[in-house]
């Protein structure tokens, strides 16, 4: 579907691409995650052809996106993170005209851009000014403009950013009805919980460059293995604490009051093995859960950006 080789990118003496390499499998999510003056940006450009790289090579289904850009035109769909100044339209209206643009007339188009505008929830704004309608709702129709064509994938940059919490979550479920779909998607976005809730796979980029690349299932299952295991005790820890300081999987073991935190690095079925055995040794559990990891630990520990922390910890306090 979308292979990125190589990619490369200058302004001036800021190096912005240095060999980014990345793969989206047709029918995935794929989130795409960094640091501010990571690449993001840059990498998007140029895969809408807005931007011409110094080096490497992008393809769409095959199709180098430098060499034959109007026909990877017709494979893409874009939702910017903005919206376009079309005040003056009606929402049918601005449909019907970007239909018009790849060839798409009369009752077919008309017929298409409803069922896009039920898609994303605007079927009984068509007859409503672009103007008069909310920010989520223009980013809404962007996402029905967008797939006006059917694209072969679609690319998001930041689409949910500047939304209140109720219109990103409707935002989030027309991605995953998009996905359930199999419509490839790459989405750029800085709320990191909401990629890790809709995205299939996931690519870090830092500094020009991808630092972590695969499946979310995957990459989770091992945030979730590197985690503190809790194990809760009722009475004496002296049983439980032979047998975990015997034990060649767990590395540092801490004492809170009732419980035992393990820094545990066995996988799922290596906890089962260890609960057994503290069982067997006569201690009184009540509690043994590993603490869930989460996508934003790993991004901070990859990328280590104290602005980048900033950001996370402003957006998960407001909501946004």
């Amino acid at each position: 579907m979308l292979k990125i080789e190589q990619l490369k990118k200058r302004f001036g003496q800021i190096v912005a691409l240095d060999g980014l390499n990345m793969s989206v499998e047709e029918g995935t999510l794929y989130g795409f995650v960094g640091p501010n003056g990571a690449g993001k940006t840059t990498t998007i450009k140029i895969l809408t052809g807005l931007l011409l790289p110094d080096g490497g090579t992008v393809t769409i289904d095959g199709i180098d996106v430098t060499k034959e850009p109007r026909k990877v035109m017709e494979k893409i769909g874009y939702v910017p993170d903005f919206f376009g100044v079309y005040d003056n339209l009606k929402v049918e209206e601005y449909m019907e005209f970007f239909a018009s643009c790849y060839g798409i007339l009369g009752l077919k188009a008309r017929r298409r851009c409803m069922m896009l505008l039920e898609q994303v929830r605007l079927d009984e704004k068509a007859g409503f000014y672009v103007e008069g309608l909310s920010r989520g709702m223009k980013q809404r129709l962007s996402l029905a403009r967008a797939l006006i064509h059917n694209p072969s994938i679609l690319i998001m940059d930041e689409p949910t950013a500047g939304l209140d919490p109720r219109t990103r979550f409707e935002f989030r479920q027309i991605l995953k009805e998009l996905r359930d779909q199999e419509k490839t998607i790459f989405i750029s976005s800085h709320i990191l919980p909401e990629l890790a809730e809709v995205c299939t796979d996931i690519g870090i980029v830092d500094q020009g460059k991808v630092v972590l690349e695969g499946a979310m299932t995957d990459i989770l299952s091992q945030i979730n293995v590197s985690s503190p295991l809790t194990i809760s005790i009722k009475g004496s820890k002296e049983e439980a604490l032979s047998v975990l300081r015997s034990h060649s999987k767990v590395e540092t073991i801490t004492i809170r009051q009732e419980d035992i935190v393990v820094n545990f690095k066995g996988d799922r079925q290596e906890e089962i093995i260890l609960l057994q055995q503290l069982i067997e040794a006569g201690t009184k559990i009540y509690g043994f859960v590993r603490e869930r990891g989460n996508l934003e630990s790993v991004f901070m520990e990859i990328t280590n950006h104290e602005e980048e922390r900033l950001v996370l910890l402003h957006e998960d306090q407001s909501g946004l």
